[in-house]
This record gives C-alpha cells, sequence and structure tokens, in this order.
C-alpha cells in the first residue's frame, strides 16, 4: 500500500435534508372559533345583545314598562404576513439535494407559529368593539387570576385552574357544553406536574378521560390543555410587577380567528434576477380576537 494512498480518501455528504426542530403546526387553531372569506380593512365575526331580566307584574293596569337590552359588536384587524427566499440555480448545480421543498415546508411552519401568536395576542390583549371598532376593550381585573394565587408570586398550580374554573362557572359559563381550553409552556406544565392532584389516581378514579396521556397533562377540571412555548413570547408585568407568563384559561366559543386569506405559497422562476433563481414566497393575511371577555381568563404563572 503506497503511503500517498490517504490522498484519495472521500468524504461522505448528506443525501437528506431535515428541519430543525421547531414548531410545524398551529396547535391553537383548533381550540378556536374560525372563520373565513373575510374582505375590506376589518370585519366583524358578530353582534352582541346584552344580559336582560325581567320584572314582576304585582299590580293592574300599570303602564308598560320598557327594557332596552344592550348591543355591541367585535371586529378583528386583518395583518399581513409574508416571506420570500431565494434558491439560485447555480447553487443547485452544486447540491446533491434539490432543498426547495423543505425550504417550503420551513415557512409554512414559521406562519402557522404565527398564527398562534396571533390567537394568543388577540386573548391576551386589547380588543376592538363598538359599531365601528373604535373602543378599545382589555381583559377586566375580574378576569386575572393573581400570581400569588396558590403561594407566593408562585408558578401554575391547581389552586390557580380552580380560581379560573370558578370565575367561568360564575359567569355562567356552559362548561357541560362548552370546549373548555388552557394553553400552556413547559414550565407550567413541570409545575403542575409536581402536584399531588394531578398525578395521583386517587383524585381523578372515575374519570372518563386521563389526566396523563404519556406522561402529559392532558385535561383535568374541564380543560382540555395545550401545549404552546409561544406563550412565553408574551411575558409580562404581572399583577404584582413582577414578570409572569399569561396562561390562557378559554371556552372555544370566546376566542375568534379570522382568515382574509389562508396560507398561500407560490414556488417560481423569477424572470427578472440574474440565474432565474427560484423563488419560494409564502403569504397569508388574518387576525384574532375574544369575542366575549367573561369566556376568557389570564393566569399569571413565574416562569
Amino acid at each position: 500500500m503506497s503511503v500517498n494512498s490517504p490522498t484519495l480518501y472521500v468524504q461522505e455528504f448528506a443525501s437528506t435534508i431535515e428541519m430543525l426542530v421547531q414548531q410545524k403546526q398551529s396547535k391553537l387553531s383548533s381550540a378556536v372559533t374560525v372563520g373565513g372569506g373575510h374582505y375590506g380593512e376589518q370585519a366583524s365575526p358578530v353582534d352582541q345583545i346584552g344580559l336582560i331580566e325581567v320584572s314582576e307584574n304585582a299590580s293592574r293596569f300599570e303602564p308598560m314598562p320598557r327594557t332596552d337590552a344592550s348591543f355591541d359588536r367585535r371586529w378583528v384587524f386583518p395583518t399581513n404576513w409574508d416571506l420570500n427566499q431565494l434558491m439560485d440555480k447555480n447553487d443547485l448545480l452544486r447540491m446533491m439535494v434539490d432543498p426547495k421543498n423543505v425550504m417550503a415546508m420551513s415557512a409554512v411552519a414559521a406562519m402557522n407559529r404565527r398564527k398562534d401568536r396571533t390567537i394568543l395576542d388577540g386573548l391576551i390583549n386589547a380588543n376592538f368593539t363598538g359599531k365601528a371598532g373604535t373602543t378599545s376593550t382589555t381583559l377586566p381585573s375580574t378576569q386575572v387570576v393573581g400570581v400569588s394565587t396558590g403561594g407566593a408570586t408562585s408558578r401554575l398550580n391547581v389552586a390557580k385552574l380552580r380560581a379560573a374554573q370558578e370565575i367561568l362557572l360564575s359567569n355562567d359559563v356552559d362548561t357541560d357544553s362548552e370546549e373548555l381550553y388552557c394553553v400552556i409552556d413547559a414550565k407550567a406544565h413541570s409545575a403542575l406536574l409536581s402536584e399531588v392532584q394531578i398525578t395521583s389516581s386517587d383524585f381523578n378514579a372515575g374519570s372518563d378521560v386521563p389526566v396523563l396521556r404519556d406522561g402529559r397533562i392532558a385535561r383535568f377540571l374541564g380543560f382540555n390543555f395545550i401545549h404552546c412555548e409561544r406563550a412565553t413570547e408574551f411575558n409580562a408585568a404581572d399583577d404584582l410587577g413582577g414578570t409572569s407568563t399569561p396562561i390562557m384559561c378559554f371556552a372555544k366559543s370566546g376566542a375568534y380567528f379570522g382568515a382574509w386569506q389562508d396560507i398561500k405559497v407560490d414556488v417560481s422562476e423569477r424572470k427578472d434576477v440574474r440565474a432565474l433563481p427560484w423563488q419560494l414566497y409564502i403569504a397569508a393575511t388574518f387576525g384574532a380576537t375574544r369575542l366575549e371577555e367573561k369566556k376568557v381568563v389570564k393566569v399569571w404563572s413565574r416562569p
């Protein structure tokens, strides 16, 4: 064997391309009311009528009283989102694998994460109501569970979930027919796993839906749990001034996602650019809002 044989050593390169770990699908769009086909600079998904009560008729021939119900209108505003990628054909000639398909999949995953951020923004922040959508409506303090519920400046715990359930029940949310959801991040999920009411079968005997499924919390106190790390992107000052994650508990009918244009992917040649590179373009237009504050609860959880 010649001492010069290492000159002929070869290198093996990958014949596949994989996406790095990331959230690929929208986790929240199935947990809210979804509407499509919107057009214009804003859209109203629903008009609403307020609570009224009957009065006792205890006398004869009195003038007829009148009850004036309150009316309101919810609005959702669209935001345009897009992402553009170019792939030079001269670069493709030097590659073993054509990456365009994976690049398109990565772009769709990015748009799906944006959907979840939009839904969370609509649940957490100010919405717009009124005749023309000029009234800013925030989530009132009566719909917020404080950070020290169940323990001083604590993470998510069973006491906080019970407080959220109590708020919804006291608002006459029909928990028998409504789908209830709770969006948690990894740290909040880990905190709940330290609660004996979550992990002990003694507290959950006879339940037709298991609390834990493959070591993850699936359902508890009527809430279906959704793990979504996008929640941590909305960390903010809690009721005691510290930084906490807003854990959102809500009824499906209390949140709305509206699409002007759902995800559209276009792969085409750029005739105006040298070497006619492939352009992978993705776009969508959508917005989100609460439909009713009394169906949404924010729970503060310290990270």
